[in-house]
């Protein structure tokens, strides 16, 4: 991110949406994840997964949570970084060998601070979806927004 596209709390408004670019994900990428951070046979391996709730290679939620981190530091690119304050997390579909990813980012309330003028809370829903629009993540959390420094 440079700093000329950089965006503050005072750039945000509810409603706005950001779009990021794709990220395509294929079967290896998939096993290597788990392999160092969800090892379990449903991420592992696409015969042991066929016998599974999942009837098939899935990728870990964690690893579609790091895709879809890796999209908004490109398509929000906060000055002060995306800093989360919490949030919910769900996976309503799993993300699958040969499906492309993107993020589209709601802004769905901005609250700034009465304690600290140079920052406020910014609540978003994320949606990561695969290339049929089918909603593999969604993601509403809050976060550290700092004000444009003057």
């Amino acid at each position: 991110m440079s700093v000329g596209n950089a965006i503050y709390l005072d750039d945000l408004h509810v409603g706005q949406t950001f779009t990021s670019g794709e990220f395509a994900l294929d079967a290896q990428q998939i096993i290597d994840f788990a392999r160092q951070f969800d090892p379990q046979p449903f991420h592992l391996d696409d015969a042991a997964a066929q016998g599974t709730f999942f009837k098939g290679l899935a990728a870990s939620g964690w690893h579609t949570a790091a895709i879809t981190m890796r999209l908004l530091t490109s398509c929000l690119p906060i000055g002060s970084g995306v800093i989360g304050a919490g949030g919910d997390i769900q996976w309503p579909r799993p993300t699958r060998p040969n499906d492309t990813l993107h993020v589209i980012c709601k802004i769905l309330q901005i609250q700034p601070s009465n304690s600290k003028p140079d920052r406020g809370m910014v609540t978003t829903e994320c949606l990561t979806l695969n290339q049929h629009d089918e909603v593999c993540q969604r993601m509403v959390s809050k976060l550290m927004v700092m004000r444009r420094p003057q």
